[in-house]
């Protein structure tokens, strides 16, 4: 497919280009304009609460625009299907841009028109990526109920907000977090175990990279059971206990994937970097919910700054080299990003 001259239409010659764009800069200003109003009191034109308007719009924002990147890029592999280009991605942005403008000015509208609004980004994509994977018969097929699923969580988000019930909106922020968090599992304990051997192999390296499948299946299974538990018993000692078994079965996953022999390749280690975090967010997790430990209540931003926002920008900036036929190697700009993220955690 001939590329635009124009920029504005060659944004759209991709899925990855508008999706991991907005995604980027969803970040860019999402997290210095909450930082204002965390320590200013910035005023926002939300009617939501600020703490809810940061987390909201970091998973439905910013994560999900990611997600949108990954899938519009992945499935046409995954099926055989020509990419997605054209007035498709301009819909799924246009819709995506409404969303962002109409919850920030959220008090000059009715609550039926954001929520209807916000929530049909998830539903165009997964009207987008649906056919060619049902057509297929792809095994990816059931990553289409993730959609839906994040779907129903900020459905529930929105309706909690509306009946001024901030316990159910952080409970469909847990859940949406969750559910999340199980994308990551499956998705990473894919292209991980994959991306290693392909980076061995270039420095002439005869190491195998295991990925055993019944640690794999308990990995999803894990996390599968923790989201269910969470939104049954969120923040139980059933939580807690939960999450210390899938932290355990997370840990043990990671040991097969030579995590110290990719030091050498930035583009390689970040991923490995966003999923440490998983195991050791969920420790964190299952500490406070089981005790009284002194870094236990960071367990949130480990989970989604640490393992979230780690791997969206891992996953980014390796299909942004990747599909414009460049190599495989970050610069020392990007590489200083990973490690400032690293820190951002802490």
């Amino acid at each position: 497919m001939s590329h635009p001259r124009g920029m504005p239409l060659r944004l759209f010659t991709a899925g990855f280009r508008p999706t991991f764009l907005a995604a980027g800069v969803a970040a860019a200003l999402l997290v210095p304009t909450w930082a204002l109003v965390w320590a200013f009191g910035l005023p926002l034109g939300s009617s939501w609460p600020p703490t809810m308007w940061h987390a909201h719009e970091m998973l439905f924002g910013f994560v999900a625009a990611a997600i949108a990147g990954f899938l519009l890029t992945a499935v046409p592999g995954w099926t055989g299907r020509q990419g997605f280009a054209g007035p498709p991605l301009v819909i799924l942005m246009a819709v995506w841009l409404c969303g962002r403008i109409l919850i920030l000015s959220s008090a000059r509208w009715p609550a039926a028109l954001v929520l209807v609004v916000d929530v049909a980004f998830l539903l165009v994509l997964a009207a987008l990526v649906a056919p060619p994977l049902l057509r297929a018969r792809n095994r990816n097929t059931p990553l289409l109920l993730v959609l839906a699923l994040l779907a129903a969580c900020n459905v529930a988000f929105h309706v909690a907000l509306v009946h001024q019930n901030p316990t159910a909106a952080y409970h469909a922020i847990l859940t949406g977090i969750d559910i999340s968090l199980l994308l990551v599992t499956i998705v990473g304990g894919r292209i991980i175990p994959a991306f290693t051997a392909n980076a061995l192999r270039s420095c002439g390296s005869t190491a195998r990279v295991s990925a055993w499948r019944g640690v794999s299946a308990a990995a999803t299974g894990a996390m599968v059971l923790v989201a269910i538990v969470d939104v049954f018993w969120m923040d139980s000692r059933v939580s807690g206990g939960l999450a210390a078994v899938a932290a355990i079965i997370q840990a043990v996953r990671m040991l097969q994937w030579r995590t110290p022999a990719t030091l050498r390749h930035p583009i390689v280690w970040v991923l490995h970097l966003g999923y440490a975090w998983l195991p050791l967010g969920l420790a964190l997790k299952s500490m406070a919910l089981l005790g009284e430990f002194a870094l236990s209540a960071f367990w949130l931003h480990a989970l989604t700054v640490g393992v979230l926002a780690t791997m969206v920008l891992g996953v980014m900036s390796r299909a942004a080299l990747g599909h414009t036929g460049r190599p495989l190697v970050v610069d020392p700009l990007i590489s200083s990003a990973y490690v400032l993220l690293m820190v951002a955690v802490l």
